[in-house]
C-alpha cells in the first residue's frame, strides 16, 4: 500500500520531483477534463474584476492563471505553494502570459499562510487540500485571511458512489493511472500516492462539516464528472 503520510518535506519533495511532467500528466490522465474543472471553479467565485484572489497549493499556477484570465478576471492573484520546483515552472508560465504584475507566486505553507488577516476576497485550492498535513489548521488559516463575506472554492478528488462507474474508476485509478504516471514522471511513489491519498481523504459531508466548524456558511459540495471530483464552495461569515 502506498505511503499516505503528509509530512510537508516529503510531499514537497515528491511534487518537486514530478514538476517537469506535472502539467502533461494532469491533462493526459484526466483526458483534458481538468481544464473544465478549473473553469467551473473560477466561475463559481463570481468575479467582478476587482478581487484579490489567493490560490493555495498553487503548484504550477494553472488555477491562478485561470483566475486572472477569466472574463472578468481577478485584479490580483497570489499563488502559494511549498514545492519550489513547481513554483519555478509556474513563474515561467506567468512570464509567458505577460502577467508578472498581476500574479505573484510565493513559497509558503497552507497551514501558515503568508498573507495578512482579512486581506483577500477569495481563496481557491485545486486538488491540494488532501495533501496538507493538517486540513483543520489550513481551514482555520483560510478563514483568517479571507475578508468577511469572502468566497472559498475547493476542487478535490473523491471516490464515486455510482456502483458501475466506481468499478471502472477504481480500476483505472488504482492500476492504470499509477503505471502511466510512473512511466512518464519516472517517479515510483507519486502516482501510487495519488489514489491512496484520495481514498484516505475526508468524505464530502465530513469536509463540509470541517468548513462549518471554522465559521463558513452557505457550504455546498457539487459532484462533477460522475462524482470523481467535488467542487466545494463556501463563504466566510460576515461580521
Amino acid at each position: 500500500m502506498a505511503d499516505v503520510s503528509k509530512e510537508p518535506a516529503r510531499i514537497a519533495g515528491m511534487f518537486d520531483a514530478i514538476a517537469p511532467r506535472y502539467d502533461l500528466l494532469n491533462h493526459l490522465l484526466s483526458a483534458g477534463i481538468d481544464r473544465y474543472w478549473r473553469r467551473r471553479a473560477i466561475r463559481s467565485i463570481g468575479l467582478t474584476g476587482r478581487e484579490r484572489v489567493l490560490d493555495l497549493c498553487t503548484g504550477t499556477g494553472d488555477l491562478a492563471l485561470a483566475a486572472r484570465q477569466a472574463r472578468p478576471g481577478a485584479a490580483r492573484v497570489v499563488g502559494v505553494d511549498f514545492a519550489g520546483a513547481m513554483l519555478t515552472i509556474g513563474m515561467e508560465k506567468v512570464r509567458r502570459a505577460g502577467l508578472e504584475r498581476a500574479i505573484a507566486l510565493v513559497r509558503g505553507d497552507a497551514m501558515r499562510i503568508p498573507v495578512a488577516d482579512a486581506s483577500v476576497d477569495a481563496v481557491t485550492i485545486a486538488f491540494g487540500i488532501r495533501n496538507v498535513e493538517d486540513p483543520d489548521a489550513a481551514c482555520r488559516d483560510i478563514a483568517r485571511v479571507l475578508k468577511p463575506g469572502g468566497r472559498l472554492v475547493i476542487l478535490e478528488f473523491a471516490i464515486p458512489t455510482n456502483r458501475l462507474f466506481r468499478v471502472v474508476y477504481l480500476s483505472y485509478f488504482r492500476h492504470i493511472l499509477p503505471r502511466i504516471g510512473r512511466a512518464i514522471s519516472r517517479h515510483d511513489a507519486a502516482y501510487g500516492y495519488l489514489p491512496a491519498s484520495v481514498g484516505a481523504f475526508a468524505s464530502p459531508s465530513a469536509f463540509m462539516n470541517l468548513l462549518r466548524k471554522h465559521g463558513f456558511h452557505d457550504v455546498s459540495a457539487d459532484s462533477l464528472t460522475f462524482g470523481s471530483v467535488f467542487l466545494y464552495t463556501a463563504k466566510r461569515l460576515e461580521v
